[in-house]
């Protein structure tokens, strides 16, 4: 028992967590979340000042046409880019943490395809579905998707890898992405589902925002209460187990809020891809491994992300908006390379 401990200890001396650079990170954060959703407030077809934007959050008056925008398309759209990135980023993390694959994310996983897959189904056989509905289809959606890509990659010999999974969540994605576009074409909904496929957060409204924020929250705190556990695991099974770790029962309350934070996601902005993948190295690198730390840290930095990634698509080819998925794809793309390259060892 002695010499598990002291290996256990050993273990913790690599995690080389930075409290500081993580309560900068929260602190100047926030701080740049605010700046970053009042500027992208003020950015779009019609350029506002900050002083309106103040204004007309603080002292709405119906009357001005600049408040209505600000109020009922601009501000829900700012407050979704904060909790779809923040969401996105957290998914990423605790599923590179749990799996202890580096090149996990949502989206590579072919849980953000899952989640798309049933939103087509819904637009498809139940249109008129409220909103609330729509997410429930869309944790449905990733699950299935979890389960084909988890239950693919462990029939091949020898079992799961970080290699076989992203082969898998690759096949997986390819897959339902063609079953969408067939249901697409067959049912004339590729208007409709164009929004999806693109990603953005043009088309939310303060009703989605209020039926998406407790499960967001709710998700969040549920990641933060497992934090400890999931650093844990990243240290490796046989470490966690050791500490008392029941680590079944950890990884599957883990896949709930996984599955909840990107069904959430990508019932309001479509399969944004790369967040999940980008941020939480980014954040692991500045804050260290403990995941106490990596969780609240890579909210704010997806969320970050999101915001100001919103605000480049507005305004590379004003007066028209590029997809932001094709953003993240122009950062996401070369650092999956990357990270596939330095990890190349161990796949």
């Amino acid at each position: 028992m002695n010499e598990e401990l002291e290996s256990i200890e050993k273990e913790n001396e690599k995690l080389h967590t930075r409290p500081w650079a993580a309560t900068l990170i929260l602190t100047a954060g926030i701080l740049a979340l605010l700046f970053g959703v009042a500027f992208s407030i003020s950015v779009g077809a019609a350029d506002i000042d900050l002083k309106t934007v103040w204004s007309a959050i603080f002292s709405y008056n119906p009357d001005m046409p600049k408040h209505t925008i600000i109020r009922e398309l601009r501000l829900p759209r700012s407050l979704a880019d904060v909790i779809v990135g923040a969401a996105f980023a957290v998914s990423g993390a605790i599923m590179q943490g749990m799996t202890r694959n580096p090149l996990a994310d949502s989206g590579l996983m072919g849980l953000n395809a899952g989640a798309v897959l049933m939103v087509a189904i819904c637009f498809a056989f139940f249109p008129g579905l409220s909103y609330n509905s729509l997410i429930l289809f869309s944790f449905l959606g990733a699950a299935l998707a979890a389960i084909l890509v988890y239950g693919t990659g462990s029939l091949a010999k020898g079992g799961l890898s970080p290699m076989r999974l992203v082969l898998a969540g690759a096949s997986v994605t390819a897959l339902m992405t063609a079953m969408n576009e067939g249901i697409a074409i067959h049912f004339k909904l590729s208007q409709d589902l164009a929004f999806w496929f693109a990603g953005g957060a043009a088309g939310v409204k303060w009703e989605q925002l209020r039926i998406m924020f407790p499960w967001f929250v709710i998700a969040l705190l549920f990641a933060l209460m497992l934090s400890r556990s999931i650093t844990l695991l990243s240290l490796g099974e046989d470490v966690a187990k050791g500490l008392g770790q029941r680590t079944g029962l950890v990884k599957l309350a883990c896949s709930l809020v996984i599955l909840i934070l990107a069904g959430t996601a990508v019932s309001a902005v479509g399969p944004i891809g790369f967040v999940g993948l980008v941020i939480p190295h980014l954040t692991r690198y500045l804050v260290g491994v403990d995941y106490r730390w990596i969780i609240p840290c890579s909210g704010i930095l997806g969320g970050l992300l999101m915001t100001f990634a919103d605000i480049g698509a507005r305004m590379i080819n004003p007066p028209f908006e590029t997809p932001i998925g094709a953003l993240f794809a122009l950062i996401g793309v070369p650092f999956f390379l990357f990270v596939a390259r330095r990890e190349g060892r161990s796949l």
